[in-house]
């Protein structure tokens, strides 16, 4: 389910607030990098990303950055290209003053994650440019973490 800055997301933009609604443009590239995310279409992301484009991103390994659409869509791949099963279980979009504000958890099952389920939610804030893209996205990833850890 995504949701706006102030209502949950139902096919429209309304909001229960006094002050106009969030920008068009910022939920019109958010929607296509979350469709191509549920799609899983990683080199579809570009799309959403100006050609220049950089995320920086927080990882459990550490700070890392990358520069232009084909190595963000390329480190997309990376983290969730060779899974056998890849499911968007909950996404949501907002802004926060100017910046768009994204955030997905995802189901995975691979050989690379073991034979437990796993999930990951990863957070993000970006800008977008003149031409509606994203320029810049700064994300914090939680991780894969067992679906149903032990307790």
């Amino acid at each position: 389910m995504w949701a706006t800055t102030a209502s949950a997301y139902n096919g429209g933009m309304e909001t229960t607030h006094a002050s106009p609604p969030p920008s068009a443009p910022h939920f019109a590239v958010a929607g296509v990098l979350l469709e191509a995310l549920a799609a899983h279409d990683f080199q579809g992301l570009a799309a959403a990303l100006d050609v220049d484009a950089s995320l920086s991103a927080l990882l459990p390994r550490g700070f890392h950055q990358w520069q232009g659409a084909p190595d963000i869509c390329d480190r997309f791949e990376t983290w969730f290209g060779d899974v056998d099963q890849f499911e968007v279980v909950d996404a949501s979009v907002g802004l926060v003053g100017s910046l768009l504000q994204l955030r997905w958890r995802l189901r995975l099952q691979g050989a690379r994650l073991g034979d437990e389920p796993k999930v990951v939610e990863q957070h993000v804030y970006a800008t977008t440019g003149p031409t509606g893209r994203i320029q810049h996205l700064s994300l914090l990833c939680s991780g894969f973490w067992p679906e149903h850890p032990d307790t």
